[in-house]
């Protein structure tokens, strides 16, 4: 008897490639060896008669076969995923959840929200990378992300999980007793700035303001300069500087008097942080757990 040849072999590895952008990458997310990613991809490319993808020495993509094929495949994967997610899921969402967040989430989120996720749901296990990059989710195997809104690729699913931020420019009382407090934002210029720099650009942030209702931004002075948002809320407690930072990282600072708001005039409003992920992982019972929890306990839309 001849069996024929199973038409999901290698599907998998496939589509995880083309969603990881590359062979390693894969492999990370798939928790099986680079080689036989490889190796599972070029049968399935022998069997179709056709290559699925063109690898240079620095990138691999789609040939236009494999473009059609995962054009096909990849709704229909979803649909099988979620099939099997619910036949197994029990009453108790279980599993690894792993969330990339900015540093400015931990306080905010990670801390309110993870204890009372452990104490409903204790099968869930947590893996949480602090990093202020933006990060490539299905790339480095992560479920979620947290993020400002304005800087979530259209593509994902977003979750609001705070209101929205105003932004502010902060210092200590020692510092705007000893330098003066600026009344606009050319008079910088006489001032210290902490500046900060993007983690995966390398570009220094310039500061964004509003007048009139047009959008402006200014390159203020600094020889302080951080990419952590951290970092830089302590140097400014520290009268050390000018710093600017959301509004919601500073509520405690503000509110006790280490820090003091500086040109609120002209400070704009922007998205504030949501949770987002790939269309197809929000079926996760654990990341649905998440997104329950955190409403229950953020309350976002107050």
């Amino acid at each position: 008897m001849n069996l024929r040849p199973d038409p999901f072999s290698g599907l998998s590895a496939f589509l995880a490639v083309a969603e990881a952008g590359g062979f390693t990458a894969a492999a990370a997310r798939l928790d099986v060896s680079p080689a036989a990613v490889s190796q599972a991809v070029k049968a399935l490319e022998e069997r179709l008669g056709t290559p699925l993808f063109i690898r240079t020495t620095r990138r691999v993509g789609l040939s236009e076969a494999g473009a059609a094929l995962l054009a096909r495949v990849n709704p229909a994967a979803a649909e099988i995923i979620a099939a099997v997610e619910q036949a197994a899921a029990t009453d108790e969402p279980s599993g690894l959840l792993r969330l990339t967040v900015p540093r400015m989430a931990v306080p905010l989120v990670v801390e309110p929200v993870i204890p009372a996720l452990r104490r409903a749901h204790p099968r869930i296990a947590i893996e949480i990378a602090v990093e202020d990059a933006t990060v490539d989710l299905p790339g480095r195997g992560f479920d979620a992300g947290i993020r400002i809104g304005e800087y979530i690729e259209q593509d994902m699913v977003a979750v609001r999980l705070t209101r929205d931020i105003a932004w502010s420019v902060v210092a200590s009382p020692a510092y705007l007793g000893a330098r003066g407090t600026p009344d606009t934002p050319q008079e910088l210029t006489a001032h210290e700035a902490i500046r900060y720099r993007f983690p995966r650009s390398g570009a220094l942030y310039r500061w964004e303001f509003e007048r009139d209702g047009r959008a402006f931004s200014v390159d203020p002075p600094g020889s302080l300069i951080v990419n952590d948002g951290a970092l830089l809320v302590s140097w400014a407690r520290a009268g050390l500087g000018l710093a600017y930072v959301a509004d919601i990282a500073v509520e405690a600072e503000l509110r006790d008097g280490q820090l003091v708001p500086v040109l609120e005039s002209f400070l704009p409003t922007t998205p504030g942080l949501f949770l987002y992920f790939p269309q197809r992982a929000q079926t996760q019972p654990k990341l649905r757990a998440f997104i329950d929890l955190a409403r229950q306990v953020l309350r976002p839309g107050r």
